[in-house]
């Protein structure tokens, strides 16, 4: 699934889930096996701090009024703003994703683990997967979700059943996974199935090295 335009000669697993599927505790048990996690959340939250180049673009396109009185993003005015103008939604999308996807690339192509993951909850919706050599999905039955998510944020089963209906739902989802953990268990079987999944992507990851050096 690498696109060869991005020109990433690191091996690149991007894994993804619906809310309260454990993606990140997925993530964070590879973590302690030594793999660099990029996050697309904590990038997009990276890319909007001062003195970023995307921090000033989104001034420029909506305002001072956009930013809190120790000149950070005022996101909740920003949420008000776009929410029901598609044009805003649009013109805010436009700065974001750029910004985003050049600093994912940074990140994942300066880990120094032997191979690194992209977690992304919108992995698929916002086409990141093109970026990735293999798709990991964390997979639960909707019925978890639900019972995780709102126990999780404290809300209420409507608003975690709206969050999943603008998601890709599952069936997309795994149709477009190369390798899935099913998540509706312990922690100790999630740990088992991540251990199963490092091994092969070391696999893979020396494999793709390997045939780098054929080709030089």
């Amino acid at each position: 699934m690498m696109d060869v335009e991005s020109k990433n000669t690191k091996f690149i697993v991007g894994v993804t889930g619906g809310i309260g599927a454990g993606k990140s505790a997925a993530t964070d048990l590879f973590e302690k096996l030594g793999i660099s996690v990029v996050d697309a959340d904590i990038v997009a939250r990276e890319v909007v701090t001062p003195g970023q180049p995307a921090l000033q673009k989104i001034v420029e396109a909506f305002g001072e009024q956009i930013l809190l009185s120790n000149g950070t993003l005022n996101r909740a005015k920003l949420r008000e703003i776009i929410f029901s103008n598609e044009n805003c939604k649009r013109q805010l999308n436009d700065i974001m994703f750029p910004a985003i996807r050049e600093e994912l690339l940074y990140q994942l192509s300066n880990a120094d683990s032997p191979y690194v993951i992209l977690s992304a909850p919108l992995l698929l919706e916002n086409g990141l997967e093109s970026y990735t050599d293999r798709v990991l999905v964390v997979d639960v039955p909707e019925s978890i979700q639900i019972t995780r998510a709102s126990s999780r944020d404290g809300v209420n089963n409507e608003q975690i059943k709206s969050i999943i209906q603008n998601q890709i739902n599952r069936e997309q989802r795994l149709e477009k996974a190369n390798d899935v953990i099913d998540n509706s268990h312990s922690l100790d079987d999630l740990s088992r199935q991540v251990e199963n999944y490092h091994q092969q992507y070391l696999t893979l990851a020396r494999g793709k090295g390997v045939n780098k050096q054929d080709r030089t």
